[in-house]
């Protein structure tokens, strides 16, 4: 998705870069490089609020598993034998069931802006991950009328009820930490978002629909 150069400010390319993290994290299990990542992070210790805590609690989680083992618990959660002990797409989230409405309009969303789905991608666009994918480009690149409307159709509703399903399952053990970190990172995007709606001019060109966020189709993961 390219458009004409536009300022990022330090704190939507934060907010970007954690969605990316989200899904990076979300999509499969950890690679060893992204374990080392996580373990190097800097954590402000001097900051006690809920984000401060989820990130120091996966920095530690980080160093304390195995890639291998966690193959096994991402398996056991989000994919399973027929099943895992979580669906994670925001279908089942909102309807409880899969390939619904919700499914369709999101289908219809992503198409309007330029967005295309990869021919090898079995996963529905409704993936959590792939959701965040698309917030992490939204941010960058969307105005924030495009980011609100996507955020409050297809995450807002359920995100948090996402997050709580996974802290609780009973093979999340590394992933309670992911977890934890998402519920935090969306309770704050969810004051961002709704000062955003309030910075919003009702009659902003556009604001009432999802339009094209650019010319350039994007693949979706």
């Amino acid at each position: 998705m390219t458009q004409a150069i536009r300022q990022v400010s330090e704190n939507d390319q934060f907010r970007a870069d954690i969605y990316q993290l989200l899904a990076a994290l979300l999509r499969r299990a950890p690679s060893a490089e992204l374990l080392a990542f996580l373990q190097g992070l800097e954590v402000e210790d001097e900051l006690d609020n809920d984000m401060t805590r989820a990130w120091a609690a996966i920095k530690l989680a980080a160093g304390q598993f195995t890639p291998a083992q966690l193959e096994d618990e991402y398996f056991a959660l989000f994919l399973g034998v027929g099943c895992g002990e979580i669906l994670p797409y925001g279908s089942w989230f909102m309807t409880g069931s899969l390939m619904d409405t919700p499914l369709a309009l999101l289908r219809q969303d992503l198409a309007q802006m330029g967005f295309e789905r990869e021919e090898n991608v079995k996963e529905p666009e409704d993936h959590v991950a792939a959701l965040c994918e698309v917030m992490g480009v939204l941010i960058l690149e969307a105005p924030g009328y495009r980011q609100l409307a996507f955020y409050q159709r297809h995450i807002g509703s359920w995100i948090d009820r996402f997050c709580d399903a996974v802290a609780k399952a009973p093979s999340a053990a590394f992933y309670a930490t992911v977890a934890q970190l998402a519920k935090a990172f969306f309770a704050v995007e969810a004051n961002e978002f709704e000062q955003l709606s309030l910075d919003i001019p009702v009659n902003c060109p556009g604001s009432a629909e999802i339009a094209p966020a650019s010319q350039e189709a994007v693949e979706v993961h």
